[in-house]
């Protein structure tokens, strides 16, 4: 499965769940947002040594270390922490996947159900 994502005038093409190294331009990766401990959604944009630039679903950007960077691995069953409507992050399940690679449906802790996008979500 491609996912697409458009960054300008530039579209790149991922390969999801083929083996990505989560250090080539193109990827789709997660990446640990400013050094914490939380992983989210993104795309390799650039890589120079050992820093690797994502541009994160959510459409902020920035450069990490190789070793805070990893392969996109959500797929449904996988357990994340999804922004609600009401603003709040919440446990969730993935129960399905848009064929865009960017929408998913999600089943939270207390049985609400959501569809919404990886940009909104992120995982421990």
């Amino acid at each position: 499965m491609k996912k697409l994502l458009w960054t300008g005038a530039v579209a790149l093409a991922m390969t999801i769940g083929a083996g990505a190294t989560a250090q080539t331009q193109g990827d789709w990766v997660l990446g640990q947002w400013r050094g914490g401990s939380d992983w989210y959604p993104g795309v390799v944009t650039a890589r120079t040594g050992n820093q690797v630039t994502i541009r994160y679903d959510d459409g902020t950007s920035e450069t990490r270390p190789v070793n805070q960077v990893r392969p996109y691995n959500w797929r449904v069953g996988s357990r994340v922490v999804c922004r609600f409507t009401d603003g709040s992050w919440y446990d969730a399940t993935i129960t399905g996947m848009a064929a865009d690679g960017l929408t998913i449906s999600v089943r939270y802790a207390d049985g609400d159900t959501q569809t919404t996008n990886t940009g909104r979500c992120r995982s421990e």
